[in-house]
């Protein structure tokens, strides 16, 4: 079997953008399995990826208020046909970040984190695969906007980072 991951962080509505874009919102319809990364800022934002992904699996981040925090965990946990997958919104500064990521998640094959905005795609000493989506409304200090798909068949297989009008 192999599944569409849809990987998205940082969407940060309505304080960086009024709504989340059509091209993500596709993107949830396409999806299999969508992860958010945290710093969704609403509670709102969180009620239309629920009702419109087939599974989400999502955690708070520093941005997110007591609602949010109250109906999402730090960190997420779950298994994807047989990779097992962490999500954290955040993972400090980004020297040494594989190796203490290592430390704090031993037996995961996937993590997935936000907070930075910049897409991220490294692999750890252990072999534990690290992303970063970036984010689709806020591009920082990056030259477009951004979500990443994660094609899954035991293992990642394919990653693509979308480019976001």
């Amino acid at each position: 079997m192999t599944t569409r991951m849809l990987l998205l962080a940082d969407t940060h509505v309505p304080k960086r953008a009024k709504r989340l874009p059509d091209a993500v919102l596709r993107a949830v319809d396409d999806a299999d399995l969508v992860v958010h990364a945290g710093d969704w800022v609403d509670e709102a934002t969180l009620d239309l990826l629920e009702a419109r992904a087939a599974v989400l699996h999502g955690v708070f981040g520093n941005n997110d208020g007591e609602g949010l925090r109250a109906r999402l965990p730090e960190v997420a946990r779950f298994t994807v046909e047989d990779l097992e997958v962490a999500v954290v919104h955040e993972t400090g500064p980004s020297l040494r970040r594989e190796a203490r990521m290592d430390e704090e998640y031993p037996g995961i094959d996937l993590l997935v984190f936000g907070h930075s905005h910049i897409p991220w795609d490294t692999l750890a000493p252990s072999g534990m695969r690290l992303l970063n989506p970036g984010s689709p409304t806020d591009r920082r200090r990056q030259p477009v906007c951004t979500l990443m798909w994660a094609i899954v068949d035991r293992a990642v297989v394919d990653l693509t980072l979308v480019p976001l009008p």
